[in-house]
């Protein structure tokens, strides 16, 4: 028995020191491609940092992301929460069928006014007078979830209408009645594109613009693991993406502007992106404040403008197939301000354009990211 005693602590000790030694001898990791975050590195070391304690608050943080076979460690700490003790969710993250989630919760309608406000003084200042301002909000997966599967979630009913109510200029396009499950990405928050067409259709529909809805799809060859496989722990089946292409989006211009203001031409679907931090930035090269596609074949001078989140990305081309050109705006990442930029006037027209508001429930919720 005493044998035994002294083999497990020597044991014990073994894999400790071993993890020390490795760990600090290991290169720091800048950077989880897992979880998409940035990863606390040593921090300063100095007389201040010590005496206002800031070193070891920042320590203990240093030594959480970097421990030695961290991801190992996360993915049986999710097995053993989901398989042994039942939890029902890990890190925010379930599980329902394959489709992982993230709870949204509770509604916070200081959100819902903050992104009305928001919306209204857009209007009020850039286009007063306009009679062809749109509001659709697009629903994330715990709409088809949550409920019914026993898990936290707003009330989406409740939202839908406090929106219309607080955004009554507006015409509400409800486009919940095109979408199921179904038409998300089983790894990631985003819906495809390619389950997309006949929700495209009903918002150009209620705009009085008519697109086509004949497509040729691609699937491209690289699996996609979505934002919620790092957050989950345990390994699962990645996801596939295609994208939608016919003769009217082959041909469009699309313009990028740059931190300068500067259009830089691109394309509607940047393949460099499928190999970064987040492959569905494909879809117009992801979150980027302002974007314009000019359609050439367009059969009307009538021009669109979008205010919108990275739900938009994917969808826009196909609403882009009715207008002469489509400016896509970002206020994540372009603040509200800057649309009365000198530079950016010939850019941005309100002018003899539809204005559509999209928006999904996760950002209205935590509206605070519009500027």
């Amino acid at each position: 028995m005493k044998a035994k005693n002294i083999i497990t602590v020597i044991l014990l000790c073994a894999i400790l020191g071993g993890l020390s030694i490795y760990a600090y001898v290991k290169p720091q990791t800048k950077y989880s491609y897992a979880e998409r975050r940035t990863l606390d590195t040593f921090p300063e070391l100095s007389i201040k940092t010590l005496l206002s304690g800031d070193f070891m608050s920042e320590f203990e943080n240093y030594t959480l992301d970097q421990f030695p076979f961290r991801d190992t460690f996360r993915g049986i700490k999710t097995f053993s929460e989901e398989y042994i003790f039942n939890k029902k969710d890990n890190n925010d993250i379930y599980n329902v069928d394959g489709y992982l989630s993230e709870m949204v919760y509770p509604l916070d309608y200081k959100m819902l006014d903050y992104a009305s406000n928001k919306f209204k003084n857009i209007k009020d200042t850039y286009f007063p007078d306009s009679d062809s301002i749109y509001l659709t909000i697009v629903p994330d997966k715990n709409y088809f979830l949550a409920e019914k599967n026993g898990y936290l979630n707003v009330d989406y009913d409740k939202m839908f209408a406090y929106m219309q109510e607080k955004n009554d200029y507006m015409k509400y396009i409800d486009i919940t009645p095109t979408l199921d499950i179904n038409d998300y990405y089983r790894t990631d928050t985003h819906w495809k594109q390619e389950m997309l067409p006949q929700t495209a259709e009903m918002i150009t529909e209620t705009m009085g613009i008519d697109i086509s809805n004949e497509y040729t799809e691609v699937q491209v060859e690289q699996p996609f693991y979505g934002v919620h496989c790092g957050h989950y722990g345990l390994q699962v089946k990645p996801d596939t993406i295609s994208y939608l292409t016919n003769d009217i989006i082959d041909e469009f211009n699309v313009s990028i502007y740059n931190e300068f203001k500067e259009p830089v031409e691109s394309t509607v679907y940047n393949m460099d992106k499928l190999n970064a931090e987040d492959p569905y930035d494909m879809f117009l090269s992801g979150v980027v404040g302002l974007i314009t596609i000019e359609n050439p074949n367009a059969t009307t001078d009538k021009e669109l403008v979008v205010f919108r989140d990275s739900f938009g990305a994917s969808i826009s081309p196909l609403l882009a197939q009715g207008y002469a050109k489509t400016t896509l705006i970002d206020l994540r990442m372009l603040n509200s301000v800057m649309l009365s930029d000198p530079d950016l006037q010939d850019s941005i027209n309100f002018e003899n354009s539809d204005i559509l508001f999209m928006y999904s429930t996760i950002v209205l919720n935590t509206s605070t990211s519009l500027k």
